[in-house]
């Protein structure tokens, strides 16, 4: 009987604030950063999950998802790889660290790095990509991994199948058309706040050359410099490509109102974050007050039952899922089904570190097997840190390819999680010693 020998921990962080990518309204100097978990059972399995942060923090993480694996460490693999809602559920609901959330926070986001470690022992056991292994699971035993708590007023057991029993139509050529295809991304790297205009005019035109059909540029500094960027970057990319804005929850209900619509001249197709993700009614008010430029959110929406909300209230035009915020695969799914119920596009959050390896596996999986579209349905990404990984993200045409190697995309090389640990690693101790 195999047995879940170890969970190991890393706290990685790579010094992003010195050339301020990632920079927002909000986050300042950023330091892109993964707290990295390896589950290893005593007949040799691994499985690699992560969390992202943006530094300071990280080690909560790490320590938090200590205490997970504490739970973990002695039981039976077979027993939670091939049960893994059940797996899930009795990490998430533990009545003791339940507590800490419940159902948010550091200890939620820790325990889905958890989760998803234990989610890519399943995926290299049947030798595929996440996405591929969720595409071709049977309808019965996905709806099994979702936890319907607080959310059956909104999508039930029956509803899960109804969508998923659609799905299968045609899945096999959706499969193969994914492969030879891919899947339509757009590219937030022009944008950060932190660059300048002359960088922001060059990195857009790059993105149109490279085949990206939208860009996404953060704003909330100042309504100034919004105008001013959003004029530079409309006239560098042109009238038909779509440019998304992103205030990362800087503004109050109202100041959002005036804010965006002293941009509608320069036609942006999105104002995502335009204030607290708790702010479900906030959200409301200003979609209707915006229109007709959408609103998206979702980020650092903390679970499942306020994605729920959000839909309910007809809140948001786009989700907007990430790999990292919530408690891993199980509860993802429940989102892009969630999703479909309302007929909402899903257009997942991307970048940091690890995001767009993990999380491109959703939107693979939600076309082949779910809602079996790509209309206004684009996965975010950001061109760093992607050398870090055992397989990165390749984007070519401005279109995500298709995931090959089995897991869920967590795996870093070991060469970086030595050189970045923090804070001995050898990267650290060669910038502390400048």
């Amino acid at each position: 009987m195999s047995r879940i020998s170890s969970v190991r921990t890393t706290d990685v962080r790579f010094p992003t604030s010195l050339d301020l990518s990632g920079s927002d309204a909000v986050n300042v100097d950023p330091d892109y950063s993964a707290a990295y978990v390896e589950i290893a059972t005593d007949d040799g399995e691994r499985g690699y999950g992560l969390v992202f942060t943006c530094g300071r923090g990280n080690e909560l993480i790490t320590a938090a998802m200590d205490s997970y694996g504490e739970l973990l460490v002695g039981r039976d693999t077979d027993e939670l790889v091939n049960n893994l809602g059940d797996a899930s559920r009795r990490l998430v609901h533990d009545s003791q660290m339940r507590w800490l959330g419940p159902e948010k926070g550091v200890s939620h986001m820790a325990c889905g790095g958890i989760v998803n470690a234990l989610w890519d022992v399943r995926a290299r056991r049947e030798n595929k990509p996440l996405w591929q292994l969720l595409s071709e699971m049977p309808v019965d035993e996905v709806v099994s991994a979702v936890d319907f708590t607080h959310i059956g007023n909104a999508l039930t057991p029956q509803d899960a199948t109804d969508i998923l029993q659609r799905g299968q139509e045609g899945k096999q050529e959706r499969i193969a058309e994914l492969r030879q295809h891919g899947y339509p991304a757009y590219t937030t790297t022009p944008g950060w706040l932190g660059y300048s205009d002359e960088k922001l005019v060059r990195l857009s035109k790059e993105a149109v050359a490279d085949g990206f059909g939208m860009i996404k540029l953060k704003v909330a500094g100042s309504i100034e410099d919004d105008r001013r960027r959003l004029s530079l970057a409309r006239e560098a990319v042109g009238p038909d490509i779509r440019i998304a804005i992103d205030a990362n929850q800087r503004w109050e209900e109202q100041e959002a109102i005036d804010w965006v619509n002293q941009l509608q001249d320069f036609n942006p197709y999105w104002i995502e974050e335009p204030t607290s993700t708790d702010d479900i009614l906030a959200h409301a008010a200003i979609r209707k007050a915006v229109h007709p430029i959408k609103v998206a959110t979702g980020e650092a929406v903390q679970s499942r039952i306020i994605f729920k909300q959000l839909l309910q209230a007809g809140a948001i035009d786009i989700m907007q899922i990430d790999s990292t915020r919530v408690a891993g695969v199980n509860e993802n799914i429940a989102n892009l089904l969630l999703a479909a119920k309302f007929d909402t596009p899903v257009c997942p959050h991307a970048g940091g570190v690890g995001l767009c390896e993990l999380v491109q596996h959703f939107s693979f999986f939600d076309y082949a097997a779910i809602t079996g579209t790509m209309e206004d349905r684009v996965i975010e990404f950001v061109d760093h840190l992607h050398e870090h990984f055992a397989e990165p993200v390749v984007v070519t045409g401005g279109r995500y390819q298709a995931p090959k190697l089995p897991g869920v995309g967590a795996e870093m090389l070991s060469e970086s999680t030595a050189r970045w640990a923090f804070p001995a690693g050898a990267g650290w101790q060669e910038l502390n010693a400048r």
